[in-house]
Formats: C-alpha cells, sequence, structure tokens
C-alpha cells in the first residue's frame, strides 16, 4: 500500500520530470556538441596526386591541410620518372576533414637489387620459371657441348660470367650457357 501511495505522489512525478528533463539536456548536449566537436560536415576535397612529384604533392597537401604520410614502393614504373606519385589513399575528390593522412606511394630511383638465384645444374624450363619468378629475364641461350641437354652450365651477364648470388638489378636479361646434349 505504501509503494503505491509513493507512486503516485507528487515527489515520484517531480522526479520522473527531473529524470526526463536531465536526458533530455544531455541528449541535446551530445547531439549539437559532438557535431562541433568533430567537424561535422567540415570536408575538403582530396586533390589528385598521382603523376606529381613528391615535393608538389607536399605543396597541394598543405594548401588543402592535408597530411602527407609517404609509402615507400618497391615496384617500379619505368612509365614515370622516379619519386613521383604512382598511388593515393584515399583516392582524389572523396571528401576528408581537415588533418587528415594521406598515403602516397611513390615510383622507387630504380628497379631493386637482388640475388641470382643458384640455376646452375637446373632444366632449362625451370631456370626460366625461377628466374622469371624473382624478376629476371633470360636472354641469349648458348648452347655448349656438354651431355646434360639442357642443362644450365654457366650464368651470363653482359657477357661475363656470373656466380649464383651475385646481385643485379630486377628486369636485367640473364643470358645462360646450356649442354647440347653431345659429349
Amino acid at each position: 500500500m505504501k509503494l503505491f501511495k509513493f507512486i503516485i505522489s507528487r515527489v515520484f512525478f517531480k522526479n520522473i520530470l527531473y529524470i526526463v528533463f536531465f536526458t533530455l539536456l544531455v541528449a541535446f548536449i551530445i547531439f549539437f556538441g559532438l557535431g562541433f566537436v568533430t567537424q561535422h560536415k567540415n570536408y575538403v576535397k582530396v586533390p589528385k596526386f598521382f603523376g606529381l612529384s613528391i615535393s608538389k604533392a607536399i605543396e597541394s597537401a598543405k594548401s588543402e591541410s592535408l597530411n602527407i604520410v609517404i609509402l615507400d614502393s618497391a615496384k617500379y614504373n619505368p612509365n614515370y620518372p622516379p619519386l613521383t606519385v604512382l598511388d593515393q589513399f584515399p583516392n582524389q575528390d572523396r571528401e576528408v576533414k581537415r588533418g587528415r593522412k594521406i598515403y602516397l606511394t611513390l615510383n622507387p630511383v630504380g628497379y631493386k637489387k637482388i640475388k641470382v638465384p643458384n640455376v646452375i645444374q637446373v632444366t632449362l624450363r625451370n631456370a626460366e620459371t625461377l628466374l622469371n619468378a624473382v624478376g629476371f629475364e633470360v636472354g641469349e641461350l648458348i648452347y655448349k657441348n656438354n651431355i646434360g641437354k639442357d642443362m644450365v652450365l654457366e650464368i651470363r651477364y653482359e657477357g661475363k660470367k656470373i656466380k649464383p648470388g651475385y646481385t643485379l638489378r630486377q628486369r636485367k636479361k640473364i643470358d645462360l650457357v646450356l649442354g647440347n646434349g653431345k659429349k
């Protein structure tokens, strides 16, 4: 009985009114204050960085109040000059807030240097696959009298004999000396 009297009392309704008012006040502050704090609807368009040199890309980003983060690239593209932008994230014309980080992938200065794999005493087919997999191209095939037909006997670069593990830039042509199957 006391519970029922409390529920219909003036103190109970006053407390309910305070709770509703306080909840609406907090919701109002969150709804409008959060938009102000997070700069809602205050966007800039991301400019096109593709093909720009790094210095021009940094200038363009500063004029739009954007931050640049440079990502290193291992994929050299000979169609573009070194240190030009090949990719960007977020893409151009996307709307972002001021101060946002824009990630740029640059064209390296040249192909990376890698070691020539050991393809001596390996068949031509396997040697081609292995050399192509690491980024080299098979150049001239030179045949020599040897019992192992299409067996790699030597590796040459620009006419000079090289050993496995020699460091060259990717995409270089490597000549192979092969056995012709005759004694």
